[in-house]
C-alpha cells in the first residue's frame, strides 16, 4: 500500500492524483463504466482505460462483467477490488468492544463483541485493549498481512491529526496512535465516537443527504458528529462535537468535564440512570422496584428494557430527556439549518417514546422557517453505527480520502 499510487499522491504526482480521485468515486458512488466515469471526470476514454488497467494491476479495481441493458453492446462495469485488502474498526463502549472487519470495497466481513471490558484512562486498560484486538484479528477469515490498517473510535476529546487523546489513554508524550501501532503491527487511526458514527452514516447513503448532517450520540453521554457542506468537520483542534458540555441547565450537578449545568447532566444514559434511581428512592414504582429494593445494580440496559415493557416510571424519564434534547436540538437547527439529524446511540431505542418530546420541543423552541428544511429520524445502523463508522471512517483515511 505504501508504493501505492497513494504515496505518490501525497508527493503531489498528477497522475496518481487522478488514480486517488477515481478511487474515490468507486467509494461513492459504486461500479461504473469506463464511458460514465470518463464523462464524470471530463477526460478522455483512452485515458480512463489506460489509469484503470493499471490500478487493475496494482489490484486495486475489479471488473465485475457487463452492465445489463435493454439493448445494444453492454459495457463492462469497473469498481474496487474486495480482496485488496482489508480494514479494522474499534468502537469501545464503557464495558465492551465492538470490533469489525471491512473488505477494500466497504462490505462487513465480521463483527464481533467483547466482554468484559473496562474503560478508563489506564495503562491496564490500553493493554486490555490491544489483547482483544489481536484475539479478533487472529480469528479473523482474512490474511492478516492484508489488513491495511486499524480504526478506534474513542470518547470525549480525540485530535485525529495528530494522533492524541486527552480524554483517554493520555498516558505518555508520544501519540496514541504511535502508541497502539508499536504494540498492534499495523497503522492505527483514531477519531472520536460521535464523529465516526456521523461518518458511517453518511456514507452509507442510506439517509439520503447531499449536504449537512448532525448525528446526535445519545448513548452514556452525549456528543455529536457533523457534516457541514459535504465534508466531516473537525474544528480547529479536531475537538468538535462536544455537544454534551454545552452549558444548559441551571441545577448544581457536577458534570464528568468538572463544570455544573452541562446538557450531558440532563441528557444522557447517565442522565436516565440518575433520575431513575432517584425516583425510586423517592418511592416510585417500577418494575424494577423488586431488582432496587434488594440493592442490586440497575443498568442503564435495564431501564431500556423496562421502557419497552412499557413502564411507566422509564417513560416518564425517557419523555423528560426527550423534551430537553428536542430544546437543545432546535438550537442546533437554528444555528447549523441542517437538512438532517439523526439520532443514534442507546437511547435510540426508546424509539417513540424519544421522537415524540423530541419533535415536540422542536416545534415549540425552534425557528418554523428554519426547523420545517430538517428531518429527523433514527439512526440505521443502530448499536452497531460505531463501530461501521469506524470502519468506512479508517477505509476513507487510508486512503487519503478525507
Amino acid at each position: 500500500m505504501t508504493n501505492s499510487f497513494l504515496k505518490q499522491a501525497g508527493e503531489g504526482n498528477k497522475t496518481a492524483l487522478i488514480k486517488k480521485e477515481i478511487i474515490r468515486r468507486y467509494v461513492v458512488n459504486g461500479e461504473v463504466s469506463i464511458t460514465d466515469l470518463s464523462k464524470e471526470m471530463n477526460l478522455s476514454v483512452p485515458t480512463v482505460t489506460k489509469l484503470i488497467g493499471e490500478l487493475m494491476e496494482e489490484g486495486f479495481v475489479h471488473d465485475f462483467g457487463k452492465q445489463d441493458t435493454s439493448g445494444g453492446r453492454r459495457p463492462s462495469l469497473y469498481g474496487l477490488n474486495p480482496d485488496a485488502g482489508y480494514f479494522v474498526g474499534v468502537d469501545m463502549k464503557n464495558d465492551y468492544i465492538d470490533v469489525g472487519v471491512i473488505d477494500f470495497k466497504g462490505q462487513t466481513i465480521d463483527l464481533h463483541s467483547v466482554n468484559p471490558f473496562v474503560l478508563e484512562n489506564s495503562m491496564a486498560s490500553l493493554d486490555r485493549l490491544c489483547e482483544i484486538i489481536m484475539s479478533v484479528i487472529e480469528q479473523l477469515p482474512v490474511p492478516r498481512e492484508k489488513i491495511l490498517s486499524i480504526g478506534i473510535n474513542l470518547s470525549g476529546r480525540v485530535n485525529s491529526e495528530s494522533g492524541y487523546s486527552y480524554s483517554y489513554y493520555f498516558l505518555e508524550e508520544k501519540p496514541l496512535t504511535m502508541i497502539l501501532s508499536e504494540k498492534l503491527g499495523y497503522d492505527v487511526y483514531i477519531d472520536n465516537d460521535s464523529r465516526a458514527m456521523a461518518y458511517g452514516e453518511y456514507i452509507s447513503g442510506k439517509q439520503q443527504c447531499s449536504r449537512g448532517m448532525i448525528y446526535i450520540n445519545a448513548s452514556w453521554g452525549l456528543g455529536i458528529g457533523m457534516i457541514l457542506n459535504g465534508q466531516l468537520f473537525y474544528g480547529k483542534s479536531g475537538f468538535s462535537g462536544e455537544f454534551g458540555h454545552f452549558p444548559f441547565f441551571e441545577n448544581e450537578i457536577i458534570c464528568r468535564c468538572g463544570k455544573k449545568g452541562c446538557l450531558e447532566t440532563g441528557v444522557s444514559g447517565a442522565a436516565v440512570c440518575r433520575l431513575f434511581m432517584e425516583k425510586l428512592k423517592e418511592g416510585r414504582i417500577s418494575t424494577l422496584s423488586a431488582k432496587y429494593k434488594k440493592n442490586e445494580k440497575i443498568t442503564l440496559e435495564d431501564i431500556m428494557e423496562a421502557l419497552k415493557k412499557e413502564d411507566v416510571l422509564a417513560i416518564e424519564i425517557m419523555e423528560q430527556v426527550g423534551y430537553a434534547l428536542g430544546k437543545a436540538i432546535s438550537g442546533l437547527i437554528n444555528m447549523f439549518n441542517p437538512e438532517l439529524i439523526v439520532i443514534g446511540g442507546t437511547l435510540a431505542q426508546a424509539r417513540d417514546y424519544l421522537m415524540l418530546p423530541v419533535k415536540s420541543a422542536v416545534n415549540k423552541h425552534s425557528l418554523i422557517l428554519v426547523s420545517n428544511d430538517t428531518a429527523i429520524r433514527f439512526s440505521d445502523q443502530g448499536e452497531k453505527s460505531g463501530v461501521y463508522g469506524a470502519c468506512m471512517l479508517v477505509r476513507s483515511k487510508t486512503l487519503g480520502l478525507l
